[in-house]
């Protein structure tokens, strides 16, 4: 496995694949970030990127899904589950089929904030002190068991996920653009594992899980395994940086009525209410919501926010941001559940089907 200090890139603004990843191709031209696409041409090659994507991970459509909604809405994305179920392929996939940049840091108890954000070094030849950036220099980061590594390193990630800098012996160094974190954890309850902050938590615009595979899409897995006579399955590079600023920049075209953000407000000031949580979800919340729920129109290839876009991604985006009571965990019921329940009781919006603009 990877080291959190071995990944390095030479040019921290023009980083370059990473040579450790077997399922990067050969970079492909791609259009610069001033490209205009429609919302319905930002969906059909996100859709192209998952169908890719597919080919390398059995059977996981939703979880798939739900981490093209993360980047397509500009956010990072924390994927909780137990060891063993897929989450560091999927993270090395979407780099791959992207033609994004990839680092991976492998968070141990002795992992240092240094190992991930880089530090000064004396330069020998000319006696001065020179950067080596860490490998949060990149377009996509792999966490990789993000809660092994005490709070104190968890935290040097922090600055990096809000503002796409880090500041090291006063001096702030922007991040690559797009710069997506996408983090993996083992449930609390697992051996070795420390609680993340409740405000790193918060910066992870939603939370997938994975599950387990059923009996048909595990014995595909294994048949897949087989025909290609190969570990992995090599991905083609369908898209670059350039072209998933486009695609961000298609979600922000999307439309959403005034009664759906009234419902949206109503969502999380009920999670403020339920009596089984302690502590309900920030305006932060909402705004995950609201992008997550744009970033479903385009995967839809829609330009509009329907009441149920705002439905199918209100877990995801909501329940990692809940604090229940402590008896909950007694009667195991988690956020997810209740969450689902809150959506379930609130009232959606009856909206009228429209013609989409874009084309």
């Amino acid at each position: 496995m990877t080291g959190g200090a071995a990944a390095e890139s030479a040019d921290p603004r023009t980083p370059t694949p990473s040579r450790e990843d077997p399922t990067v191709t050969s970079p492909q031209p791609h259009p610069t970030h001033h490209d205009t696409l429609t919302p319905r041409q930002a969906g059909e090659r996100a859709a192209a990127v998952l169908d890719e994507i597919r080919t390398a991970v059995v059977g996981k459509p939703e979880p798939l899904a739900l981490v093209m909604l993360g980047i397509l809405a500009g956010g990072h994305v924390l994927i909780e589950d137990l060891p063993g179920l897929g989450k560091t392929l999927l993270a090395r996939s979407f780099g791959a089929a992207l033609g994004l940049d990839f680092r991976r840091i492998q968070f141990t108890p002795d992992l240092l904030p240094s190992d991930v954000t880089g530090a000064p070094f004396y330069d020998q030849k000319t006696t001065e002190m020179v950067f080596r950036p860490g490998p949060v220099f990149t377009h996509l980061l792999l966490a990789d068991e993000i809660n092994r590594t005490p709070p104190k390193t968890q935290a040097a990630l922090l600055e990096a996920m809000a503002e796409s800098q880090v500041s090291i012996d006063g001096s702030t160094r922007p991040l690559p653009r797009p710069f997506v974190v996408v983090a993996t954890a083992n449930p609390i309850e697992y051996e070795g594992t420390y609680t993340l902050p409740e405000a790193q938590l918060d910066r992870f615009l939603l939370r997938v899980r994975m599950g387990y595979l059923t009996a048909a899409e595990e014995t595909g897995m294994l048949r897949a395994r087989v025909e290609r006579a190969a570990p992995e399955a090599v991905l083609r590079t369908l898209s670059g940086p350039g072209e998933v600023l486009a695609m961000r920049a298609a979600v922000e075209r999307v439309e959403i009525d005034d009664d759906l953000l009234e419902y949206v407000v109503a969502l999380v000031g009920a999670t403020r209410e339920h009596p089984h949580i302690q502590v309900g979800a920030s305006p932060r919340g909402g705004l995950a919501l609201v992008q997550l729920a744009r970033a479903r129109a385009v995967l839809d290839l829609r330009d509009y926010v329907t009441p149920e876009d705002v439905k199918s991604v209100a877990v995801p985006a909501l329940a990692h941001r809940v604090t229940l009571k402590p008896e909950l965990w007694v009667r195991q019921i988690d956020g997810d559940d209740v969450v689902r329940e809150i959506v379930q009781s609130v009232p959606a919006p009856q909206t009228l089907p429209r013609t989409p603009v874009a084309s």
